[in-house]
């Protein structure tokens, strides 16, 4: 294609919308609308006007309604699915789009998309342009020229007269004559039975044209092709007019308005912000920061600055280090606002070459200190936890903690994916920050926030400071709306400084245990491999799920499951069926779970230990659940086995300091309780407030048998479906779980609600909840997203329903031990202990107490935890005590 000449780009949007949908999987902003096939669009759009730079750029779509096609041959397409139910909905929201980046948007009624582009085509050409047709769809293999080519950005290919003459054996006027004949199944185009596009191919290549064919059938080899072709003749006609593309639609080309402007900025942001598109959001959003951000590097700057901050009721502020982990990580900076559009930076270990004579760290952080440990001034922050981590291995003790923009987000917006700054910030403020990378790039590696120039390091790290003091104004507001100010406050701004301590303490390990216990490991793994290569008859990468599925089902031609894109799936799943018909599988599992204890645990944890306080130190992170849960990271400690040999082994390794012990301190049951209180079934709660066994109970109430008369097995059976229930439990999952019949499960749940009609009650008022209202709520208020409640797909929708269940309990039962540890915590203070919480793990709390508090702190801890909150059943606390964390649970 001529580079001096104008390119054109016409867009096959109807073709893109399918395509994207697929392409891309499933998504939806947080009140439920499917957004997969939009961002799949606005990608494809931006690819374009990015790498091909037209300088014409019209987007095509089908319109509504019968065409022209339709009405020659009613069957015509008549084998296409109805349009997918998720993508419905986005259609229009495509539009919006195209009419935001201000590219004309062509359709016709009783035409194809595919006609209005290759009357485009014909007009473009004439001029001698240079067309790109954006497609998939081989039927404009036969409008392509010297001038006009097919663009396929999703395999990113191009069609030009040599690929077209590769697949139809001649020039663009031999595709309508080929498919012609060998029809086309996606459109339902009969074409001539018995003929498909190789045989078409070499057909047309003989004869030159269709009609021609048709005219010298006598020629044509062999008698039952020519019998169909003389039989079929009229439908391959037929085909030919279905197949050729109309160049001659009536539709207006002002070629003024199809030249490529820029967008419309403020309507593709709003889209992108109400799609929840935060990425595309980044990219397309322009810099508009007119704030006043300062260094301070002198004594008079500094004074002036803690005079500022001293008389101010609130501050927010922000530090930067040398590394993410803030245990290790040295104080680079400090950055401090009051006022909106107005911050300073402190720069106090910067060191490059060159760099500016700075304040004295020590000596500046000295006169810090009672500013930042002030209770009466209130401290504003993104993610305070790390901040006052920093600071507290600098010497300093954050106090005043009043505003994390960080779990403000969270709590008003729980099923977003990130609560980071620079989303908040193109979110709510339409601002696309400066990025980390921005200021530490240096070639093809980055530097360390301590090697970056106080000038670039001011602009990036007050601008962090300034926009979360926005934010604050902003979500504090949106807290207020959305009813959530006391769950903000009163429990996880309070649990702040909890689990700040928790994180600071760690827990101490004893890696010689891990170390010999990993060789027992590597010992056993050793010889579970062996077993395998000997059960298979063949060695291998047991590790590989390829080699796997080949020698489980070529090999061992054992029943297949589910197939992936790289070959058989092996998943636990998977085996865990096979293993009733080969032992190997039983193996493999074990092969796996040993494998995985030996890399997370007994290798890792050890490396993981701080070389200054000898602990381990986890990461609780308040905002990721959507029920409220804390999860642990760096390492997860939560997901340690607790029913296995191995995994009390390795919970052997935790004890306490010399002179301590470890103490458990697990709800029983709790999330049943909560179940009892919030349904108000009267059987559940009267058997709580008696102490009973509760599986027993309910195998005895199901069975029609007293408490006495149930054997194990039958209340292993009733623990199952009382468990179940909360998780949304069907027959099916219930029948595998217990290995029985699906009607027997069924049966078994039938007379679980019958005898529990109030549970039934409850989750059928939660699910009607939840259609309504997008979302539930814990016994504390906090919000639950379901908007997936009311999906189209009925997987997305029946996992949506199960949570209708199950998120208001397991979120009660996360904000009820959130409740015990800020009262524990505030206890241990009053009282002066030493002892300190350690871990949080689902329903139970660690501690580590010297051995003179033990029975205090027993008797403290139970007293708090099952007086967190009151219910209408009692809650109880199991307490374990012993030399490691193993023997304490």
């Amino acid at each position: 294609m001529s580079p001096s000449t104008r390119k054109t780009y016409l867009i096959d949007g109807s073709s893109y919308i399918y395509r994207a949908f697929y392409a891309i999987p499933y998504l939806s902003t947080r009140d439920g609308t499917p957004t997969n096939a939009v961002y799949g669009f606005v990608n494809m759009l931006l690819k374009i006007i990015r790498e091909e730079k037209p300088d014409r750029l019209v987007v095509i779509f089908d319109a509504k309604g019968p065409t022209f096609r339709k009405e020659i041959y009613p069957e015509y397409k008549a084998n296409r699915k109805a349009m997918p139910e998720e993508l419905v909905p986005q259609i229009p929201l495509i539009k919006e789009v195209v009419r935001a980046f201000n590219l004309p948007l062509l359709e016709k009624q009783g035409f194809e998309a595919d006609d209005i582009i290759a009357t485009l085509v014909k007009h473009f050409a004439a001029d001698g342009e240079d067309i790109t047709v954006v497609t998939g769809d081989k039927d404009f293999m036969q409008i392509v020229g010297e001038h006009v080519r097919l663009l396929d950005t999703m395999r990113d290919r191009v069609f030009g007269p040599a690929e077209v003459a590769e697949r139809f054996g001649g020039g663009p006027e031999k595709v309508v004559e080929v498919m012609a004949l060998s029809g086309d199944t996606s459109d339902n185009v009969p074409g001539v039975p018995g003929i498909g596009e190789k045989t078409a191919k070499s057909l047309i290549e003989e004869f030159g044209t269709l009609e021609n064919l048709l005219a010298n059938l006598d020629q044509v080899k062999g008698a039952k092709r020519r019998e169909n072709l003389e039989n079929f003749a009229d439908q391959a006609r037929l085909s030919h007019r279905l197949v050729t593309l109309v160049a001659d639609v009536p539709v207006e080309i002002d070629e003024k308005n199809f030249d490529l402007k820029e967008p419309d900025q403020d309507a593709l942001e709003g889209l992108f912000r109400k799609f929840e598109f935060h990425t595309l959001l980044s990219n397309v959003s322009a810099q508009k920061n007119d704030a006043d951000y300062h260094a301070i590097l002198t004594e008079e700057d500094f004074a002036a600055l803690l005079k500022t901050l001293k008389n101010a009721g609130s501050f927010c502020l922000d530090t930067e280090t040398t590394s993410l982990d803030p245990i290790c990580a040295e104080l680079v900076g400090l950055s401090f606002t009051t006022e909106e559009k107005k911050a300073w930076y402190i720069p106090v270990g910067h060191a490059y070459d060159g760099v500016p004579q700075q304040l004295d760290r020590e000596k500046a952080l000295q006169e810090l200190k009672p500013i930042l440990e002030d209770e009466k001034i209130a401290k504003i922050g993104q993610n305070l936890k790390y901040d006052a981590l920093v600071l507290r291995r600098a010497g300093i003790q954050l106090r005043g903690i009043a505003f994390d923009t960080m779990i403000a987000s969270y709590l008003t917006n729980p099923s977003s994916r990130s609560h980071g700054l620079d989303r908040l910030a193109l979110e709510y403020l339409g601002h696309k920050m400066i990025s980390y990378s921005e200021v530490t790039a240096d070639g093809k590696k980055n530097k360390n926030f301590a090697q970056v120039d106080i000038s670039s390091a001011t602009g990036y790290a007050a601008e962090d400071a300034d926009i979360t003091l926005r934010l604050k104004h902003k979500l504090a507001e949106k807290v207020r709306q959305c009813g959530v100010e006391k769950l903000f406050s009163e429990l996880e701004m309070a649990l702040l400084p909890v689990l700040i301590e928790m994180e600071w303490s760690g827990v101490r390990i004893d890696s010689g245990l891990l170390h010999d216990f990993s060789q027992d490991l590597e010992k056993q793994i050793e010889q579970l491999g062996g077993e395998i290569h000997r059960l298979c008859g063949v060695k291998f990468n047991i590790g590989s799920p390829k080699q796997l599925g080949e020698v489980l089902f070529e090999k061992l031609q054992l029943p297949t499951g589910k197939k992936t894109k790289t070959g058989w799936s092996t998943d636990v799943e998977v085996l865990t069926k096979l293993a009733e018909k080969h032992e190997v599988c039983s193996k493999i599992l074990d092969f796996r779970s040993m494998s995985k204890l030996k890399s997370t645990y007994t290798d890792a944890l050890p490396q993981l230990v701080n070389p200054e306080s000898g602990r381990i130190h986890t990461s609780f992170n308040q905002t990721v659940t959507v029920t409220g849960r804390l999860s642990s990271s760096g390492p997860n400690l939560q997901n340690i086995p607790v029913r296995t040999a191995e995994g009390r082994r390795i919970r052997e390794a935790f004890i306490p300091a010399d002179g301590c012990l470890l103490l458990s301190a697990d709800y029983s049951q709790v999330e049943l309780r909560i179940l009892a209180h919030m349904a108000q079934e009267e059987a559940l709660k009267s058997s709580f407030a008696n102490g009973e066994d509760i599986h027993r109970r309910t195998a005895g109430e199901v069975l029609g048998l007293s408490p006495g008369e149930v054997s194990n097995e039958q209340r292993r059976d009733a623990k199952a479906i009382n468990f179940g229930i909360i998780y949304g439990m069907s027959a099916f999952g219930l029948a595998r779980e217990l290995k029985i019949g699906r009607k027997e499960a069924q049966e078994y749940i039938d007379r679980y609600f019958a005898r529990y009609p109030m549970v039934r009650a409850f989750m059928e008022s939660r699910l009607e909840e939840a259609k309504k209202n997008k979302c539930l709520h814990t016994l504390l208020g906090r919000r639950c997203p379901l908007p997936e409640i009311e999906s189209r797909n009925a997987a997305i929708r029946g996992n949506a329903e199960r949570n209708a269940v199950n998120y208001p309990i397991q979120g009660s039962a996360a904000d009820i031990i959130k409740v015990a540890m800020i009262r524990i915590d505030r206890k241990l203070k009053e009282e002066k202990r030493a002892t300190r919480m350690l871990l949080q793990v689902h329903d139970e709390l660690v501690f580590e107490v010297p051995e003179q508090e033990l029975e205090d702190i027993r008797v403290l801890v139970k007293q708090e935890m099952e007086n967190a909150v009151k219910l209408d059943v009692p809650l109880q606390v199991d307490i374990g005590v012993g030399k490691n964390w193993s023997e304490a649970h």
